[in-house]
């Protein structure tokens, strides 16, 4: 409860005394900016797809959710419990359009393999452009494609995030350290990714390290690198579509029972 400041206590405590609309209203414009900036950090995996302001929209039903079923004396800071809640109402909205295509999986596959196999072939990261000549597509194609996938892994990873509880998260993150063998293989995996960003082009590194590192949304990195917000999505697609080309065979480390 040390969480949340003194008048935002009394608000809470009034509204679930009450459940006045008047004072839910109140909490609505109190807790607004966090749908704001969680949309912010979203909108980064959507580029011209979908609109901010529908993700606000979306964000703002999960905040709704989360005030309603909140319980204040669990001792839960509002705002870490609101979060899942709005990423999680975005998400199902996202889900909902269905205009991700079907056969996306396919396609994610064919994508690591060519960077696999290019990357082989180079002795370095492949270009975007290489990428698409060896798929037999245009940029154009290319970056709609990726843009496409990397949506595709943010809807999974809520899915994969809806299915673990707080505890076996704990358990699993204990069951790693506990083995020498594999603490060895998480600290090869952090080398490993440490030189996979090194050969990140450096508009790439720019953004990975803005929006993992430094927490911005979408609308703050565009402003920092003065490009569009298109633009970054795009970059923050390619990195992230190489990175995770890169750690692929290291999923039974990350995912292990």
């Amino acid at each position: 409860m040390a969480n949340i400041s003194l008048k935002q206590t009394d608000l809470w405590k009034k509204y679930q005394e009450t459940k006045s609309s008047e004072l839910r209203e109140k909490l609505i414009l109190e807790y607004s900016p966090l749908v704001k900036y969680i949309a912010g950090r979203l909108s980064i995996y959507f580029g011209n797809n979908i609109e901010y302001e529908d993700l606000i929209g979306y964000g703002i039903f999960g905040l709704i959710d989360a005030i309603d079923k909140f319980d204040l004396s669990k001792g839960v800071k509002f705002e870490t419990y609101a979060t899942l809640r709005i990423r999680g109402a975005i998400i199902d909205n996202i889900r909902q359009l269905d205009w991700v295509p079907r056969t996306l999986r396919q396609k994610n596959k064919e994508v690591e393999k060519a960077y696999n196999e290019l990357e082989i072939q180079l002795g370095r990261v492949p270009s975007e452009q290489e990428v698409a000549e060896y798929l037999n597509i245009d940029e154009t194609e290319f970056n709609k494609l990726i843009q496409d996938i990397n949506i595709s892994h943010v809807i999974s990873l809520d899915e994969y995030l809806e299915q673990n509880n707080e505890t076996n998260a704990n358990i699993v993150a204990a069951s790693i350290y506990d083995s020498p063998v594999r603490e060895a293989e998480l600290r090869e995996l952090k080398e490993i990714l440490a030189d996979t960003i090194n050969k990140l082009s450096e508009r790439e590194k720019e953004v990975i390290t803005l929006y993992y590192f430094e927490e911005l949304t979408l609308k703050e990195i565009s402003a920092i690198m003065k490009v569009t917000e298109s633009r970054i999505s795009q970059i923050h697609t390619k990195a992230v579509t190489k990175l995770r080309t890169k750690l692929n065979k290291y999923r039974s480390i990350l995912y292990e029972d």
